[in-house]
């Protein structure tokens, strides 16, 4: 069978090499010295060896690619980006006022759900143009009470991105900087000294959902409100190596074995050079169009998420259904803005945006 190109948001494109290895071992996973464990992964004690091995390697191989300092706690949970929108303001408020740059509807979210816990502003917002720019941190406005600031580095429905992250030392402000790196985890190096907190769901460049990962500076954790539930509490689920509770265990092996991919591929580098050359691809096709458009800032549009209109709308449709008989799936955008968004991940390969970008060109000439 021939595998489609899936543009997918996310649940999105996995790397057909997991795909592969997971499908062999999915009755029988077998040890780093090829030793049979007699079950699937799904069928392991979370407090055997078997799968305290797959979850260690997996939080080693991470802590590896992404640099991440031995001050940060790395954290396997639950509950999605959505749920962070709570658990990070139950841990680090105390309380009190936290900021938010507002660049798109993922970062909206994560305001409106943190005012349940203390006080979230808005430090900036792009609403103003459509969430096509991102507001210059020289803008900002963070208050000296401020727990902490929070950004989303990548919004997948606009299709902005932080190409890089904000200092806010350089700002005078010493309070420390919360990431949702949800769609754009992996695809770039981070650079740790100005993040105090990063979280994301691992659906769109991780592995399957389920999965939720949080990186975050030592001295944060140990100051959860008290009505925090005791399976969000930073420091039980980091004082229990993210084992306080049952944890997702078949979404940890499938991003283990990602993680190893990265690694094998190159690592976050090359990662990131290959992401750029996809996306310089797709937008060049774009902006030399006369039926396409993209909206955003070329300063900071996503190298993971690509959204665009067809400037005589009556013709999607037909656009959706010529790309699905194509393989190319996935091509419609979030309802809250319509249009189209490409969702080009670490794992869509370069075949599948030049295949994209040939029908893009292919079906405005039929449109001419």
């Amino acid at each position: 069978m021939s595998r489609a190109f899936n543009f997918s948001a996310g649940p999105a494109v996995m790397p057909e090499e997991v795909l592969q290895q997971a499908a062999a071992e999915m009755l029988d996973w077998h040890d780093a010295q090829g030793r049979s464990s007699g079950m699937s992964v799904m069928e392991m004690s979370h407090r055997g060896k078997e799968f305290i091995s797959i979850c260690e390697q997996a939080e080693a191989d991470l802590r590896e690619l992404l640099a991440v300092p031995a001050n940060f706690k790395i954290l396997f949970m639950q509950g999605g980006g959505l749920a962070e929108n709570a658990i990070v303001p139950m841990n680090l408020s105390q309380g009190g006022a936290m900021d938010f740059v507002l660049t798109g509807s993922w970062s909206q979210k994560s305001l409106k759900e943190a005012g349940k816990y203390g006080t979230a502003r808005v430090a900036a917002s792009a609403q103003a143009d459509g969430f096509t720019s991102l507001p210059s941190p020289a803008s900002w406005h963070i208050g000296a009470d401020s727990r902490y600031v929070h950004i989303c580095g990548n919004e997948t429905i606009h299709g902005v991105e932080f190409h890089e992250l904000p200092d806010l030392k350089a700002l005078g402000c010493d309070a420390p900087l919360v990431v949702d790196f949800s769609s754009h985890v992996a695809s770039r190096p981070v650079d740790w000294s100005r993040v105090g907190l990063a979280f994301g769901g691992a659906q769109k460049n991780l592995g399957p959902a389920g999965l939720t990962l949080v990186i975050v500076r030592e001295d944060l954790i140990g100051h959860a409100l008290p009505h925090c539930p005791s399976a969000f509490d930073y420091k039980l689920v980091a004082d229990n190596q993210s084992m306080y509770n049952t944890p997702p265990t078949y979404s940890i092996y499938i991003a283990g074995l990602v993680f190893q991919w990265l690694k094998k591929h190159g690592g976050i580098a090359a990662m990131e050079q290959r992401n750029i050359a996809k996306a310089q691809l797709l937008y060049d096709c774009l902006d030399n169009s006369a039926l396409y458009v993209n909206k955003v800032d070329k300063a900071c549009r996503s190298r993971m998420n690509v959204p665009f209109f067809l400037r005589d709308e009556s013709r999607n449709d037909a656009f959706l259904a010529g790309a699905k008989a194509r393989g190319l799936l996935q091509l419609k955008g979030h309802k809250s803005v319509g249009g189209m968004r490409a969702s080009i991940y670490n794992a869509m390969p370069l075949e599948g945006v030049q295949a994209l970008v040939s029908y893009l060109r292919e079906f405005e000439k039929t449109q001419a």
